[in-house]
């Protein structure tokens, strides 16, 4: 065996090796040399996998990381653990999954990491749940990391996205569409590798990556099929080697304030509503707590200037040319601590000047004007916005501990409304009543038991799509729930609804005809009265004192494997969904 009394002095895995010979022997089995066992030795997980078109290239992206591990004198060692996509869960049992891949995610790479000591981490993923299960994972790991976004999907024609499979699939179940264009959707929907084309969770989770200071700037969002991925992802794997020179770990990058910052660009950027979901559970699980009020302190005062669908107009691609995540801080410095320490290995401060200096935003804002935009129609300018924030927290007797709704992805009209209750027990029933003209306008729809511990927390975005693409009733409907919903939900949806029914939650109680209040001005989200008739508070709350008696919890007896574990200990919603 090479000598290894010197390189090995920094490596955590040197006193390991010491202990049974076979560590080495079964590394040299494979592609390993003696002089590969004494470098620093990084472990590169990826969700690469078949699973959809956020993941099907991702390994393209860690084999640059591992060439630059390689060039900075380390040893990477690839692992992958692929993810699940909510657009091939939509409709069936297979949603209830989604949320939980999440926590398993996370838990396959701790166990990935603690078998054997390394010496640093690389994650790369693209989308809805593995990004905030490696941030999570990150945090609990707490080695040198660095994070790489998998990039954004081109644009479908006309500038459309993927999420047009709403108002497609709902006319192919009423059957009024033309076959032919169902088929020119499958073909163009998704034309590209990449997280889909909207600010839905897949890029919002990117950009709070990048916000939070977990990779490398300008990383997040960038187009997945241009040479600028390579080159990030490249970078990565240099910087990783750097981060462990310094000794610079995740939980010193993912701080309060660094948590805070993130918030920041979220609501200015109108980010899908599960980062509430998300960014709880990685603060927990670097030691310490975000409550939701911090998010509604910070949208009652930073400007929503992303124009970035479904809140605004513009592709995420656009979004990227437009200078990105950067831009927004740079824009928003004076709201920003700036002094934060970044896995550059410098503040925010000094990365930003360097972006400027290195011309980054130069350079890409000429892709922009390739389709005659310019940066202030993505990013506008702070002065000319008159919406403050994007997302509010609701509470009320429907509502005790909280609720979550998207008021930028709503006409204005909609933030203030009282209409009768129509109740569902499931999405699917509730779907099945829009597509089949049993909803009418002004109504208020209340899908229950589809929160963390009912159902898994599936999203919503048939039901939702369903209705924002059905003019009868686009506009004047509210929907309320205990599950939640895609980064790409329109219209006035209210989600995240807790305590959620399955634990005797006050939606559990609502029957059809109670007249139910949202008012986002107010953050209020209630029942205003009984079987049609307005009513005060304390009577309100009788009539559920008396409903209660006969409340009985749903048998969930007949559930196995990782679904019963999960619904047996999800935390609130409003905490973050994890699994306890």
């Amino acid at each position: 065996m090479a000598n290894c009394s010197n390189s090995c002095k920094s490596q955590r895995s040197a006193a390991a090796r010491k202990l049974w010979s076979q560590f080495d022997a079964l590394q040299l089995g494979m592609n390993w040399s003696e002089e590969d066992l004494t470098k620093p030795q990084i472990l590169v997980e990826d969700v690469f996998g078949d699973s959809h078109p956020g993941s099907w290239h991702l390994a393209k992206l860690t084999e640059q990381a591992r060439i630059g591990v390689y060039e900075k004198g380390g040893r990477p060692a690839e692992f992958h653990v692929t993810d699940i996509c909510d657009g091939c869960g939509q409709g069936h049992d297979g949603m209830n999954y989604i949320l939980i891949s999440r926590e398993v995610i996370c838990d396959m790479i701790e166990l990935h990491a603690m078998h054997q000591p390394w010496d640093g981490l690389i994650l790369c993923s693209s989308c809805d749940k593995s990004v905030p299960a490696h941030l999570k994972v990150a945090a609990r790991l707490d080695l040198p990391t660095i994070f790489i976004p998998g990039g954004s999907m081109r644009p479908g024609p006309d500038w459309s996205t993927s999420i047009k499979a709403g108002d497609i699939s709902l006319r192919e179940r009423r059957g009024d569409v033309d076959p032919k264009e169902v088929r020119a959707y499958k073909l163009t929907g998704c034309p590209s590798v990449g997280a889909c084309q909207f600010l839905g969770t897949a890029s919002t989770m990117q950009t709070m990556a990048e916000a939070l200071g977990m990779a490398l700037p300008g990383s997040a969002l960038v187009p997945a099929t241009m040479r600028d991925s390579i080159d990030m992802a490249r970078a990565a794997g240099r910087q990783i080697m750097g981060l462990v020179a310094k000794g610079i770990t995740a939980r010193q990058i993912l701080t309060p304030a660094a948590f805070r910052n993130a918030v920041i660009v979220h609501a200015a950027l109108g980010g899908s509503t599960n980062a509430m979901l998300h960014l709880p559970a990685i603060a927990r699980e670097a030691g310490f707590e975000i409550k939701p009020e911090l998010f509604d302190e910070i949208n009652h005062i930073i400007p929503h200037i992303g124009n970035i669908y479904p809140s605004g107009e513009w592709p995420t691609e656009a979004f990227w040319f437009a200078g990105g995540v950067p831009m927004v801080q740079w824009v928003l410095r004076d709201k920003l601590d700036l002094d934060v320490i970044t896995v550059t290995g410098r503040t925010l401060r000094e990365n930003l000047e360097a972006l400027w200096e290195e011309g980054f935003f130069e350079r890409i804002e000429g892709y922009l004007h390739n389709y005659g935009l310019k940066r202030e129609q993505l990013i506008k300018p702070v002065e000319s916005v008159k919406e403050i924030g994007s997302l509010a927290v609701l509470k009320g007797n429907l509502a005790p501990e909280g609720a979550v709704i998207k008021y930028a992805a709503a006409a204005p009209e909609m933030h203030h409304h009282i209409g009768p209750a129509r109740v569902f027990d499931s999405e699917e029933d509730c779907y099945s009543a829009v597509v089949e003209n049993r909803v009418k306008p002004g109504d208020v729809l209340i899908i229950r038991y589809e929160g963390p511990r009912g159902s898994g927390m599936p999203e919503m975005l048939m039901t939702t799509e369903a209705i924002v693409c059905d003019e009868r009733l686009n506009g004047s409907v509210v929907l309320v729930t205990d599950g939640r919903f895609s980064g790409g939900t329109r219209g006035p949806c209210v989600g995240h609804v807790s305590p959620e029914a399955a634990v005797g939650g006050p939606i559990a109680l609502v029957q059809d005809g109670d007249l139910i209040e949202l008012d986002v001005h107010k953050r209020v989200l209630r029942i205003v009265g009984i079987a049609g008739k307005p009513c005060n508070e304390e009577e309100v709350e009788r009539v559920l004192a008396e409903r209660r008696t006969s409340w009985k919890a749903p048998d969930y007896s007949n559930r196995r494997g990782i679904f019963k574990r999960y619904t047996e200990s999800a935390a609130s919603a409003m905490a973050g969904a994890y699994m306890e």
